[in-house]
């Protein structure tokens, strides 16, 4: 239950042609308190229910506990969400041993795209592929929760 994750700024959209996979999600905040998150996403066709706690002082690992829920389930807490509500697509992309979750996003931060690596340990090493930008790890504004709040197009 503790996620140990990397976020990275795109530079490129050479991602693109590398996925695997790529998924719509919406996603809102039921609650954006940094010591204890309260995420509702619908991926694609399935809804979650995540809360995550406070990230270490590096940025790297957090308590997350998530579960599925169902889709009208979901729809149901967004209307309940503060202002803010996130549309993006997930592109999955394998290097290595590792998939890049490339993050597309609309709206108000269209423009911005990150990439997240899940890592076993906060040392892990990883190939960085051709796109991977500057390191944003730990970047607060660059948490989800954070750009529901304050967008990319107000930076």
């Amino acid at each position: 239950m503790i996620e140990i994750e990397r976020k990275f700024l795109v530079k490129s959209n050479d991602y693109k042609s590398e996925a695997r996979s790529k998924t719509r999600i919406v996603q809102g905040f039921l609650n954006t308190d940094p010591s204890r998150t309260v995420r509702v996403r619908i991926k694609g066709d399935t809804g979650f229910i995540t809360v995550k706690g406070k990230s270490n002082a590096s940025g790297t690992s957090r308590f997350e506990w998530e579960k599925e829920i169902s889709v009208m389930e979901a729809e149901s807490l967004l209307k309940l969400c503060e202002k803010g509500i996130l549309d993006k697509y997930r592109y999955e992309i394998v290097i290595g041993n590792h998939v890049f979750e490339v993050d597309e996003f609309f709206g108000d931060n269209t423009g911005l795209t990150i990439a997240e690596v899940e890592l076993k340990n906060e040392h892990e090493e990883f190939e960085k592929p051709n796109w991977l930008g500057v390191e944003v790890t730990g970047e607060v504004k660059y948490y989800n929760s954070q750009l529901s709040k304050n967008a990319f197009c107000a930076w």
